[in-house]
């Protein structure tokens, strides 16, 4: 009997995908494409203008990736589809304001302490003054799906099937905010692809971290429009119009943030054991549901 156990478990470690090599290999998948459609990015900003262009490019390069790494899954793992299941109102609203509550009090203490040049300042004011009905596509339906897609439904499930959970949910979450190809954002899309990546661990549901992802990218969206660019890249004490104003909303965050996350973790334990209830008691689920 004990003979046969470890050819068990390599069989079911074959057919996991990707493992933590392979994962490099979806990161390099991702800039590739990035690099070489940029002259597409560049060719259509000049002719139907940068909304559009980017549009196009972002649905390319990660459309484009996914599409390759989603053959490769099934062509290792026979897997076809992805959890998508909608879940209770009281999970969804407490995923959706825990992220609220870190961007507020994780996200932006931490990227305010990165030093940014005026170059690079510029670059992120002329991306964030797109704020069309395309720019909304891409940023807010495009990116929260398809990047979902790629760093939890492929690779966090993978790496969850042959790794401990911690160390599945930071390594994802390192390329999730390394693919991001800058400090600022690499900071918020690590934090974010924890959050998300525990969440996904304990519920297996692909639609929560998209929820999330949507939820933060929206956020930033609405903000702009709200108050523009330039204020949106002042310092955090001037933008919230003072240091006691800026240390005050930061901790509200942090307490929004942690609530959300004890009272998540309770709704996770408690569905779990009337999972396992109804797994031990079969007949009284049938007669529940009668």
């Amino acid at each position: 009997m004990t003979t046969n156990q470890p050819d068990e478990k390599a069989q079911a470690t074959t057919k996991s995908y990707p493992s933590i090599k392979q994962s490099w290999g979806i990161f390099g998948i991702a800039i590739l494409a990035m690099l070489v459609l940029a002259p597409v990015n560049l060719i259509l900003n000049e002719s139907a203008g940068k909304e559009v262009s980017f549009l196009v490019y972002y649905l390319l390069s990660m459309g484009g990736t996914f599409f390759i790494v989603n053959r490769i899954r099934q062509d290792k793992t026979r897997q076809t589809s992805y959890p998508f299941s909608f879940t209770t109102t009281k999970i969804t609203l407490l995923a959706a304001l825990g992220i609220f509550g870190i961007q507020i009090g994780v996200v932006a203490p931490i990227t305010e302490l990165i030093p940014m040049s005026d170059f690079i300042k510029q670059i992120f004011m002329e991306f964030a003054g797109q704020k069309g009905f395309l720019s909304f596509i891409a940023i807010v339906i495009a990116a929260p799906i398809l990047e979902e897609l790629i760093f939890r439904g492929i690779i966090l499930d993978g790496l969850l099937k042959r790794y401990s959970p911690v160390k599945a949910i930071l390594f994802s979450s390192f390329l999730f905010g390394l693919v991001h190809l800058n400090p600022w954002q690499f900071v918020a899309a690590m934090v974010i692809g924890m959050f998300s990546g525990w969440i996904y661990y304990r519920t297996k549901n692909l639609w929560l971290p998209i929820l999330i992802h949507l939820t933060n990218n929206g956020i930033a969206f609405i903000q702009l429009h709200l108050v523009g660019p330039d204020e949106v890249m002042t310092p955090a004490a001037e933008y919230y119009g003072g240091m006691l104003n800026m240390i005050l909303i930061t901790a509200c965050g942090v307490i929004v943030a942690i609530g959300c996350i004890l009272l998540l973790r309770k709704e996770f334990n408690l569905n779990q054991n009337e999972e396992a209830i109804n797994q031990e008691n079969p007949e009284f689920q049938v007669q529940e549901t009668e």
